[in-house]
């Protein structure tokens, strides 16, 4: 990955808004409903070239393809795995995983009703394997024929982690949590070195490495990091053939709007999330729970070679945030760790969580502004 040796560069953490036209598409085509195949293919080609070309324009220096092929950054992966059957829930049923499950606890008028997910799961029923070649060979295609024409610092294309798709996909077939996590990561890693491959940073996201915590809430701390460090297991395992040098992975506490106080303090978990085989190491760090952690790099040694993109700008308010802020927040992190070692981006995907996209159009704005504002303090000019 490029570091910041000139200046702060630029990024975000990936899913972007898909237009109400291809909403509907993506919906017809994960629902099982009638759609136009050949239509569906166009526009997200379409959708691809007009994401980065905003993204070009907007000043961001490492861009994707906005995920647009995908409705989620999570259920996309049960079209490229084999082995996967959806059921439908009971009447009351919630899916497996609730990413705030401490919270509902204390809170639990306010989560009432949550947790259904349309009323079907995801369940592994066979073995599995990695089908979706052709789909992942179509976003890098979409996504090189949108960044002909421009120049951008870096390119990367996003791919979900092992321990989130365990999740959200019921095991139903194999002995272990071993067992299955070992299949999961197996079958991933086509994807991933495909990615790789296809000449594209690799982006793992992994909001449930934090979100376990509340997913579990009966674990202990020392049994969640021992859960948690299975998981790397995993993941690493799967990232074994790609340089660290072409990995970013991205960490977080869920996009849920809600309150949070039960997530695991970063000082509990930055050991772990440091130990996956990646070169940049994307966190929260702009929402009211999290953005006091800065504080932990005070302690904690950034290793050489690594790269933080501390999210400076956040997906939990509609709030667009003051380019004198994300400044602020990009100076202290750069004094910390190093300004080369740092790369502005964004808590969470921007596109799904915020109210209108053209609000997160606008954060992007500060986020660059910010950028070249802390660029001039860092570095005198």
């Amino acid at each position: 990955m490029k570091r910041s040796t000139e200046r702060i560069l630029t990024t975000h953490a990936g899913s972007l808004a898909r237009p109400d036209d291809l909403r509907d598409l993506l919906i017809a085509r994960d629902t099982g409903r009638p759609y136009d195949h050949a239509a569906f293919a166009s526009r997200v080609r379409r959708a691809v070239a007009e994401v980065v070309r905003q993204q070009v324009a907007v000043g961001l220096d490492i861009v994707n393809d906005g995920e647009e092929s995908k409705r989620n950054f999570t259920t996309y992966a049960r079209e490229r795995l084999g082995g996967v059957e959806e059921r439908a829930l009971a009447e009351g049923e919630r899916v497996l995983a609730m990413i705030y499950g401490r919270d509902a606890l204390e809170f639990p008028e306010y989560f009432a009703g949550r947790g259904n997910m349309a009323g079907r799961e995801a369940v592994c029923k066979a073995p599995l394997s990695y089908i979706g070649q052709a789909a992942v060979e179509t976003d890098s295609a979409n996504f090189k024929a949108a960044l002909a024409g421009h120049s951008v610092t870096e390119a990367f294309l996003p791919a979900v982690a092992p321990g989130t798709i365990e999740h959200w996909l019921r095991n139903a077939h194999y002995p272990s949590d071993e067992a299955y996590l070992a299949a999961i990561a197996e079958a991933m890693k086509v994807e991933y070195d495909a990615i790789v491959r296809a000449g594209f940073l690799l982006q793992i996201d992994d909001p449930d490495l934090a979100d376990a915590w509340q997913i579990h809430p009966t674990l202990t701390l020392a049994q969640y990091r021992k859960f948690a460090a299975l998981r790397i297991e995993a993941l690493n395992h799967a990232l074994r053939d790609i340089p660290p040098e072409r990995v970013r992975f991205h960490v977080c506490w869920g996009s849920y709007h809600g309150p949070h106080k039960h997530d695991l303090p970063l000082r509990d978990l930055v050991d772990l999330v440091l130990a996956v085989r990646a070169q940049a190491y994307s966190i929260e760090a702009s929402n009211p729970r999290h953005e006091h952690e800065w504080r932990v790099w005070e302690s904690v040694k950034l290793p050489d070679g690594k790269i933080l993109i501390p999210g400076v700008v956040g997906h939990a308010s509609d709030f667009v945030e003051h380019p004198e802020l994300v400044a602020e927040r990009l100076v202290r992190y750069a004094e910390l760790v190093g300004r080369e070692n740092v790369i502005a981006g964004t808590d969470c995907g921007l596109g799904p969580r915020v109210g209108h996209p053209r609000i997160a159009w606008a954060k992007f704005e500060a986020l660059v502004e910010g950028a070249r504002l802390a660029t001039r303090r860092l570095w005198g000019r």
